[in-house]
């Protein structure tokens, strides 16, 4: 049996079925009273694309089709033209398979990496795929871009690497910063072109079907409600621990611009490191998620790829495993009927409990990137 577990097509097999099984499930929830559904933000990427067709602000409310608004860029909207063109039944499994399907693929293709590495992340962080699927999100393909830029690059494709980079930062902002990763490959000067070549055509590909002036005004209005929704709440976030711990609101932009300070500051000193570019991987996929300050719990996808990185490049002491287990804990089990009702609604979710663990990660990963000759 445990032969079984470590086969790569039983893997393959377990990530279809769940994506398969999950989608049929949603599906068979019909809809409420208010006529919505059980995969609400899969209809609101589908129902952008309309939206952005027939000339209509895809980032205005439209409660009688979806219940929270679209929030990322113009070009997701485009992207979702395939689905948009089926019916929900096709659409949302076929949506929720590219999410977990290009996720392993990427997991997979890291050969700097053992397989018994591969195989434990791909296990590690398929919980918090689960939920993702569940809530029919994006975070799967997000963290498979971010992957597939590292990947490129080991494999030398710093043109490859740049439009993994550019797709993920149109799909969610902060895919932007897998960029740093091109500090530790050759060929710099080829990736940063590539990368403005690609970010210039994802920006400009909706004039397929907008015309430019249009495509201005899509972009303002985009603008507008990332301008007023960074300022209406905290999250499962650095931002949000700060909050509810210490009762510490600073400036969000004071928090983002300091991790972003540490996560620049760690990347130029991980270049000393054997596995630098691996642990600066590591650090990205965390940083990502907790300092969004948007994370919800389906987001997790990502950051506990980060963790697993981070635990199959570690020593693998004592108290490295016990943080992993206190990690799955409290952010694949917290949130599940595993834990009493009222611990999660008096404990777990008004202390943001998910993000403790995957921010002390992060926290113990800087310094060994900052440090490596004194381990922690």
């Amino acid at each position: 049996m445990k032969a079984l577990f470590l086969k790569r097509w039983f893997l393959w097999s377990i990530y279809s079925l769940a994506a398969l099984l999950i989608s049929v499930q949603r599906l068979g929830l019909g809809v409420d009273a208010k006529g919505y559904t059980a995969y609400e933000n899969y209809r609101i990427f589908r129902n952008a694309f309309f939206h952005l067709l027939n000339g209509h602000n895809p980032y205005a409310s439209f409660p009688a089709e979806q219940w929270d608004l679209f929030k990322y860029s113009p070009a997701f909207a485009l992207m979702m033209a395939p689905f948009a063109a089926l019916p929900d039944w096709a659409g949302l499994p076929l949506w929720n398979l590219l999410n977990a399907l290009l996720l392993l693929a990427a997991i997979w293709q890291m050969q700097v990496l053992t397989e018994k590495q591969r195989v434990f992340m791909a296990w590690w962080i398929l919980p918090e795929l689960v939920v993702s699927m569940q809530n029919s999100q994006s975070n799967g393909l997000t963290a498979a871009l971010i992957l597939w830029t590292f990947v490129a690059l080991e494999r030398a494709k710093p043109g490859a690497a740049a439009g993994w980079t550019a797709a993920g930062a149109f799909l969610k902002i902060f895919g932007i910063f897998s960029a740093l990763l091109a500090w530790f490959y050759p060929q710099k000067l080829r990736f940063a072109l590539s990368l403005a070549a690609w970010m210039v055509f994802f920006a400009l590909v909706p004039m397929v079907v907008l015309g430019p002036q249009h495509l201005a005004q899509v972009y303002e209005w985009w603008w507008e409600l990332l301008r007023s929704d960074h300022a209406s709440s905290v999250g499962l976030s650095v931002q949000g621990w700060l909050q509810t711990w210490f009762g510490w609101s600073p400036p969000k932009m004071a928090v983002t611009g300091t991790g972003l300070l540490i996560l620049l500051i760690s990347t130029f000193y991980a270049r000393r490191l054997p596995q630098g570019a691996l642990l600066t991987l590591a650090s990205i996929l965390l940083w990502v998620v907790i300092f969004n300050h948007k994370a919800e719990s389906p987001t997790f996808v990502i950051a506990m790829c980060g963790v697993a990185i981070w635990y199959v490049t570690s020593g693998r002491s004592r108290w490295e495993t016990a943080l992993l287990v206190v990690t799955f804990i409290l952010v694949s089990l917290s949130p599940t009927d595993i834990f009493p009702r009222l611990w999660r609604e008096q404990i777990v979710q008004p202390f943001v409990l998910k993000s403790v663990p995957c921010i002390a990660v992060w926290v113990l990963l800087t310094i060994r990137m900052m440090r490596p000759t004194s381990g922690y």
